[in-house]
């Protein structure tokens, strides 16, 4: 019996994807060994490369926004994430007494967002223990706000549509049914008592919708248009005047695929030379497949309109939070729990010095898969773009969480060799 059910998950685990804000999504991989699984390992702050170096303050607005969305919530609701973080990251009520003191700090003041910081949490080395031993290190990606321009009506015939999230398309939380899938989802449509595929970008492309009257807004240019699809919400200078904010409403279920392998794999550039800057080049350069290319990419996200936002807040993230530039990155939900601090130690993309600083954990993308896997909001504007699509680099992070909740142990845990 237990293998039977033991297959079963595998099967379904196979079939699933994920549903997420900020980014698209992408297919639960098949195992092909044992799943990721993260580990934790007691440090101490003063082992943190760069410590000392951060101006710790400048996280403590993104800090804020985290308290702001935790006094939201029930004091007994769990912060969720999987194997030990899920306990050592305990529940909301753990956290309002840490959001009241953050709160007291003067701005600008880094000795004293320092001193919180080591007083009031514990350091947490991550990594993915599928490997023995285990792997410390991850990939670190960018994402940014991208702008767009286009119009509320259409206007010409290149223009194509920005689509609203479809009445008919249901997200499934697959950890209702399979407590071990807890955090992932699958979407698709039900027809005759069975949830079925939803149609694919090409089919969506092709006319699938065209009579469902779905259409927010109409984008200027399809490459920019597949590309807010990729990073998950934007700003859109509107010919009527104005800029409109869009953000992630829902995904069709389809995995997502990276178009820099499709190009990697028809020779039209090399893996060390993809970068969203080559990609985009590629497609301009090349206007009669740029649509064939794209369409390799069957995932398709759905958009709706965020109102009230200051043009100087960034979009909010899957925790609900607005994302603070440089301090908001995006994690994966089911190892890492949403909301918390983390310090990650890993390079800039532009100049390759040492990036090391406190962020917290308020987004999740369909990407970033595994227990040390994040991908770090830079902004808007052109040099956030920039910024965000050189971005890949390898990295270290550790996860910051109450004192209280954990013991260190007594010999300090040093950082792994680069």
């Amino acid at each position: 019996m237990q293998p039977i059910r033991a297959r079963l998950r595998r099967s379904i685990a196979a079939a699933c994807l994920i549903v997420l804000g900020g980014c698209v999504a992408v297919p639960v991989p098949q195992e092909a060994g044992p799943p990721d699984r993260l580990g934790l390992q007691p440090a101490r702050f003063a082992t943190l490369p760069g410590w000392a170096e951060d101006a710790h303050a400048e996280a403590l607005p993104a800090f804020a926004e985290t308290c702001a969305r935790l006094r939201q919530m029930p004091a007994d609701r769990t912060l969720g994430g999987g194997e030990a973080a899920a306990a050592l990251a305990g529940r909301v009520a753990d956290w309002l007494p840490l959001c009241d003191e953050a709160a007291a700090i003067a701005p600008g003041d880094h000795a004293a967002a320092r001193a919180f910081f080591e007083a009031r949490f514990r350091p947490w080395l991550a990594s993915n223990v599928r490997t023995q031993p285990s792997d410390p290190y991850g990939t670190f990606t960018g994402y940014f706000e991208p702008e767009l321009t286009g119009s509320r009506r259409r206007r010409g015939a290149e223009q194509v549509p920005l689509l609203q999230r479809p009445p008919d398309l249901i997200a499934v939380d697959l950890g209702d049914f399979v407590p071990e899938l807890a955090g992932r989802r699958t979407a698709g449509q039900v027809r005759d008592g069975r949830l079925v595929p939803y149609a694919s970008r090409a089919e969506i492309e092709g006319g699938a919708l065209d009579r469902r009257r779905l259409e927010l807004l109409w984008l200027d240019d399809p490459i920019d248009a597949f590309f807010l699809h990729v990073q998950g919400s934007g700003r859109v200078r509107l010919a009527e005047g104005g800029i409109a904010r869009v953000g992630f409403a829902g995904q069709n279920g389809h995995p997502y695929v990276p178009i820099g392998r499709v190009l990697v794999e028809r020779g039209a550039m090399t893996l060390d030379q993809v970068s969203m800057q080559s990609i985009r080049a590629w497609l301009r350069a090349h206007p009669g497949e740029a649509r064939a290319v794209m369409q390799q990419n069957p995932s398709y996200v759905f958009f709706r309109e965020i109102r009230g936002l200051r043009p100087d807040e960034g979009p909010p993230g899957a925790f609900g939070a607005p994302l603070t530039p440089g301090r908001s990155i995006a994690v994966d939900h089911v190892h890492i729990p949403l909301g918390i601090p983390l310090w990650i130690a890993t390079r800039d993309p532009m100049t390759q010095r040492p990036l090391n600083r406190v962020v917290l954990a308020q987004d999740v993308g369909g990407a970033i898969r595994g227990p040390v896997r994040g991908d770090l909001f830079w902004g808007w504007g052109e040099e956030a773009a920039e910024a965000a699509g050189r971005m890949r680099e390898r990295g270290l992070w550790w996860l910051l969480l109450p004192a209280q909740l954990g013991r260190v142990a007594e010999a300090p845990a040093s950082a792994p060799a680069r």
